[in-house]
C-alpha cells in the first residue's frame, strides 16, 4: 500500500498493489500543469486507487478534449490526470506520494517538445513523442 496526498492534506489517497514505473513527460502542456520541466506520472489502474479523504476538493480542467488534469480547490496541488483515450487509468503525480516510494523513473516521453533549459544527463529511454505501446 502507497499513500500520498496534496500540499495542504486535505486530499489524501491510497494505492494498492506494487506501482508502476515513474513516466516523465516533458510535453508543453506537463511543463505548464506543473511549473517545472516535466511531469512525473505514474500509471495507475482505478481498481487500484482509492480516495480516503478530501475528494470533494478536486476540481477538474480539461486541458484538451477528452483529457483532465484534477488538482486540490484548496492549495492547487496537480494530483492526477485521465483520458478518454485510456478508460480505467489515472496519472498520478509522482510528487504527491509519501515516502519512501519504491517506483523509479523509467521512461521520458515527448522528448522533441522538452524545456530547451533542461538537460536530460541520465540514461534512460527517451522518446519523441509517447513510449510505444
Amino acid at each position: 500500500m502507497t499513500t500520498g496526498s496534496c500540499l495542504c492534506g486535505s486530499i489524501r489517497f491510497e494505492i494498492t498493489g506494487a506501482l508502476p514505473d515513474i513516466q516523465v513527460c516533458h510535453c508543453g502542456a506537463c511543463r505548464k500543469a506543473q511549473g517545472a520541466p516535466f511531469a512525473t506520472n505514474l500509471p495507475v489502474t482505478e481498481a487500484n486507487f482509492r480516495f480516503t479523504s478530501g475528494q470533494e476538493t478536486l476540481r477538474a480542467y480539461e486541458s484538451s478534449p477528452g483529457k483532465e488534469r484534477l488538482f486540490c480547490g484548496q492549495c492547487g496541488s496537480p494530483m492526477f490526470s485521465r483520458t478518454a483515450a485510456i478508460p480505467g487509468v489515472v496519472r498520478v503525480r509522482a510528487g504527491t506520494l509519501d515516502a519512501p516510494v519504491a517506483a523509479r523513473p523509467a521512461v521520458h516521453n515527448f522528448v522533441g517538445s522538452k524545456a530547451d533549459w533542461w538537460e536530460i544527463t541520465d540514461a534512460l529511454p527517451q522518446h519523441l513523442e509517447r513510449k510505444p505501446g
